[in-house]
């Protein structure tokens, strides 16, 4: 049994970072046999894990034909984003008195480390990740941050969707461009101005010149 659990979290965590990095494309249909056989184990585990990335919407089962890799919309995007920015806004104002300066120099640090991974999509996006969650998790609300944890895992999906195979390596990102601001701002114990500058932040995600009105 243990051997099952452990298979079935190798092939989640496998598929997964297939999917992640685009091995397999939204809309790309998964044959059960094919999985098997990539993994040479029985049928248990595979299933068990091709059912959990359906129950995390990674997957959509599609009777007798497979699974589907599902593709995120823009309308997905614009809700994740929208209760990204009502939960982050809303800690950032009842919260954000309690950052002490240590807190700052570590944000800090993880910003640089974001800034200075422009080569690796997904690298950059695990150190914004990172910024965010660290900074709710100064604010002291630890449910805020497990749910944001969860948001930005399934924002991971869209990131991939939306920037792999149109990186461009000489071009740094912009998407963390406000990460200092926001950091200033709430130093200065200006928590609306640092509302504005999340918002800021928020509209540069995914695809260049395209704005989610969060200002």
């Amino acid at each position: 049994m243990k051997n099952e659990v452990n298979l079935k979290s190798m092939v989640y965590n496998d598929l997964l970072d297939d999917i992640l990095s685009m091995v397999y494309l939204p809309g790309q249909i998964l044959n059960e046999k094919e999985v098997i056989a990539k993994y040479s184990c029985s049928k248990s585990p595979v299933r068990e894990a091709l059912q959990a990335l359906c129950a995390d919407n990674v997957l959509r089962s599609i009777p007798r034909c497979g699974y589907e890799v599902v593709r995120l919309t823009m309308d997905d995007v614009y809700e994740m984003l929208s209760f990204r920015y009502i939960l982050e806004s809303g800690i950032l104002r009842s919260r954000a008195g309690q950052l002490l300066p240590q807190h700052f120099q570590r944000l800090k640090e993880i910003d640089q480390r974001c800034s200075l991974s422009t080569d690796d999509p997904r690298m950059h996006w695990a150190y914004n990740t990172e910024f965010h969650l660290t900074l709710m998790s100064f604010c002291g609300n630890h449910y805020a941050v497990a749910e944001l944890e969860r948001c930005m895992n399934r924002l991971k999906r869209a990131y991939s969707q939306l920037y792999y195979g149109a990186w461009e390596r000489s071009s740094p990102p912009l998407d963390t461009r406000n990460h200092a601001q926001i950091l200033a701002c709430l130093s200065r114990g200006e928590a609306e101005s640092a509302v504005r500058c999340l918002a800021s932040d928020l509209n540069d995600f995914g695809t260049p010149g395209h704005n989610w009105n969060f200002l």
